[in-house]
């Protein structure tokens, strides 16, 4: 049995793609390969309280507080109101902080990004007794990043980072920030793409990087899994009943400028000038812009628009999100900062098309014209044209979305990536003992 530490910036009820990445690879490990998982992170539920006391944190009364389905989970308290003046000192304090040969600079700003932890840093570098074969952690630029670092110096084990590098969104690419992904044995890379950018602009030496992708729980979307839910339970329950054979284009996600979601609003006044008869869904957290932009098209005429967060949604496998899946003409997700997009995968399991970015990993991702459809990013214009494009050819729509889930099915299951990654564990192992 591999004892293995598991550092991630937060964790259920936190959703995002990293998040679920690592629940998933801890479940499936412990279940399947029969390691032993110890999971520390922060107490954030949401990235604003990665540094702002404002944001959401979980309570330790809360029943996930310490245990997620069969997963046991140690959440710290993120210390506020400290500059990373006051904290560079107490770091080089720490007996294997200089060993990182980090620039002060580069430590800087990953302390200003959050989420400070000293409680953890106490509890794993002074107090804590147990010793780990490995260290893996996600993902950047975050500063539970340089207490993983910290990990590996400490017990001389491997240090593994899947960084979700979002080299589209220029704010991934400031070159002092990079330097502590060279620090780590390994970064596990989500694509090819991502692995060339990492390997030709950040010179981070091609061994160093293994290429896992993401995955998917192929049955939850599958028609297989459907017949246990009710049949068009989605638009029973939220469209009028007039309305049954209205067609519906799915979001998935953070609602901002990043991810496309914005640009899907303003895309919408297209859409609905060539076809009246549309639902809009969008699932995920809002962010203020959204919430603006969202108040001008609600006065359109025709403009049919659904809303669902976190907060009243049960998880990643809550019905209304999965028969909104099953039941959605196509999925439309052009965003810029998807290190891959878990979404894509659903949506390909439930056997409808995607249309996403031509840019960052997604050109790899979705295969224009063979399982979706690719547009420029922030180009509303595009989006309508191809949406406009899909809604209206239900024969190619079927075929995309077919393509998808065959190759989804035979490539991109959480089984498949829980694999990949124990083999790639033993393999970085291997090399230590």
């Amino acid at each position: 049995m591999n004892n293995i530490l598991y550092l991630p910036t937060r964790y259920f009820p936190a959703i995002s793609g990293a998040e679920f990445y690592f629940q998933r690879m801890a479940e499936i490990l412990t279940s399947t390969y029969n390691y032993n998982i110890n999971i520390l992170t922060s107490n954030a539920v949401d990235f604003k309280a990665l540094r702002d006391p404002l944001g959401r944190t979980i309570k330790p009364d809360n029943p996930l507080f310490k245990k997620v389905n069969s997963m046991k989970i140690q959440r710290f308290p993120i210390k506020y109101h400290i500059s990373e003046k006051d904290i560079l000192p107490k770091l080089k304090d720490i007996k294997y902080f200089n060993s990182l040969e980090l620039n002060d600079d580069c430590v800087k700003k990953l302390i200003k990004n959050g989420p400070f932890l000293e409680d953890l840093i106490n509890f794993l570098l002074v107090k804590n007794n147990r010793t780990y074969e490995l260290v893996h952690t996600t993902f950047f630029p975050y500063f539970n990043l340089i207490i993983s670092l910290l990990v590996g110096k400490m017990m001389n084990i491997p240090t593994v980072c899947t960084p979700f590098f979002h080299f589209s969104n220029p704010r991934y690419s400031d070159s002092i920030l990079v330097e502590v992904l060279k620090k780590f044995d390994l970064l596990i890379a989500c694509t090819h793409i991502e692995k060339r950018i990492l390997v030709e602009k950040l010179k981070i030496k091609e061994e160093r990087i293994a290429v896992i992708p993401m995955g998917v729980d192929f049955q939850k979307f599958s028609s297989t899994y459907q017949t246990k839910l009710k049949t068009n339970y989605f638009k029973e329950k939220f469209f009028l009943k007039k309305e049954k054979k209205f067609k519906l284009v799915l979001y998935c996600g953070s609602k901002n400028y990043e991810k496309g979601a914005i640009s899907i609003l303003k895309s919408i006044p297209f859409i609905l000038s060539k076809m009246k008869k549309v639902y809009f869904v969008f699932i995920g957290p809002a962010t203020k812009a959204y919430k603006h932009e969202l108040s001008k098209i609600q006065k359109l005429k025709y403009s049919k628009i659904i809303n669902f967060t976190p907060d009243n949604l049960t998880g990643y496998y809550d019905k209304k999100k999965i028969n909104a899946f099953k039941e959605a003409d196509l999925y439309l997700m052009p965003s810029r900062s998807d290190a891959f997009g878990i979404a894509f995968l659903e949506a390909w399991a439930a056997g409808i098309p995607v249309i996403g970015a031509r840019t960052g990993a997604t050109p790899e991702v979705i295969r224009d014209n063979t399982d979706g459809l690719l547009v420029e990013f922030d180009d509303p214009l595009d989006i309508a044209q191809k949406v406009i494009k899909l809604l209206k050819n239900n024969k190619l729509r079927k075929k995309l979305g077919l393509a998808g889930q065959v190759r989804v099915s035979q490539n991109y299951t959480w089984d498949i990536v829980a694999k990949k990654t124990h083999q790639t564990y033993q393999s970085l192992l291997n090399t230590y003992s």
